[in-house]
């Protein structure tokens, strides 16, 4: 079925349904399961108008996996997250992260699929679109009064990210109610606070 904006032209709302019917058959059955012909028939168009659109199935799930990415609405909401700190920030965005990811359980799901059957190899195109998107927040932490230690822009967001993504990995893994209720009970705000601070008591240096 394609997409009912009527704001978006013919050709647009045409290339939204294929990505949008990919989307549905590779969470239901997998990218490698998953034909041409069935994103056809899924999106209600004729398969040699995919064509028109996207050169393969590999280009579809690269422009999905930039589409659907939640971080693409994420990080406009964050610059209007408040704090003269890092940590204040940091704070602040948990809530709103956490929330918002949990309007898309299966984006992780979509990830995995990027991992194993392509070795991570769409991820930088997908890096080029967030980090302009993440560069004010990124200038944010590079604030004299920002309380952080001087490092490569790149390395924060990196290490913020992999925080994120830590989170809602292990939370798939340890979702079992047999395991420690603490262990099924940890926020992302646990996680923020440990990429904060650590997870020793004092920091301070020796000698």
């Amino acid at each position: 079925m394609m997409t009912n904006d009527t704001t978006l032209p013919k050709g647009e709302r045409t290339r939204q349904a294929i990505i949008d019917a990919s989307y549905r058959l590779f969470l239901d059955q997998g990218y490698s399961a998953t034909s041409m012909r069935q994103i056809a028939e899924g999106a209600g168009v004729a398969l040699g108008g995919i064509y028109n659109h996207f050169g393969s199935k590999d280009e579809i799930f690269q422009a999905l996996i930039i589409n659907k990415h939640p971080y693409m609405q994420i990080f406009p909401l964050l610059l209007r997250v408040p704090g003269d700190t890092a940590e204040e920030f940091v704070r602040n965005s948990a809530p709103l992260i956490q929330d918002e990811l949990g309007h898309h359980p299966e984006f992780m799901k979509l990830m995995f699929i990027e991992i194993v059957e392509f070795g991570g190899s769409h991820f930088p195109k997908l890096v080029e679109r967030i980090y302009p998107q993440a560069l004010p927040l990124l200038q944010r932490f590079s604030a004299e009064q920002s309380g952080v230690r001087s490092m490569p822009l790149p390395v924060i967001l990196r290490t913020f990210m992999g925080s994120i993504i830590a989170f809602y990995v292990t939370g798939l893994l340890m979702n079992d109610a047999s395991l420690p209720t603490e262990m099924r009970n940890t926020t992302l705000a646990d996680f923020l606070d440990i990429y904060l601070h650590g997870i020793l008591e004092s920091q301070k240096a020796e000698g």
